[in-house]
């Protein structure tokens, strides 16, 4: 491995080149990628025992809001309609997931 080849890899991590891939990737797919899954599966067994609840609960947190922002934007809801069906489960959705992970992490005494 000669210099040009560390370079080489180096020049990947460019923040120009990971934004670039950033905005290439559409996030909403990798809640249906059973990799994606599998591996979120593997680190919510570690964190469980290892006894890391801030994040289990961080990561099943993040994975339910987006399970909740891909619902409500395969349903198309039109901002005029305030009181439509996506709309709530977003909001409900979000408040739910918020008060879970506030209740776990904060008020419940172990």
């Amino acid at each position: 491995m000669d210099l040009s080849t560390a370079r080489d890899f180096l020049e990947k991590l460019r923040t120009e080149n990971i934004m670039a891939m950033l905005r290439e990737a559409n996030l909403g797919d990798l809640i249906y990628n059973p990799w994606f899954l599998s591996i979120l599966g593997i680190i919510c067994l570690v964190a469980i025992l290892l006894k890391r609840q801030a994040l289990f609960f961080m990561l099943l947190t993040t994975v339910g809001y987006a399970c909740v922002i891909d619902y409500t934007l395969q349903k198309k809801p039109t901002i005029e309609s305030a009181g439509s069906e996506p709309v709530l489960v977003f909001a409900g959705g979000g408040v739910i997931l918020v008060f879970v992970f506030i209740y776990y992490l904060f008020l419940r005494q172990d």
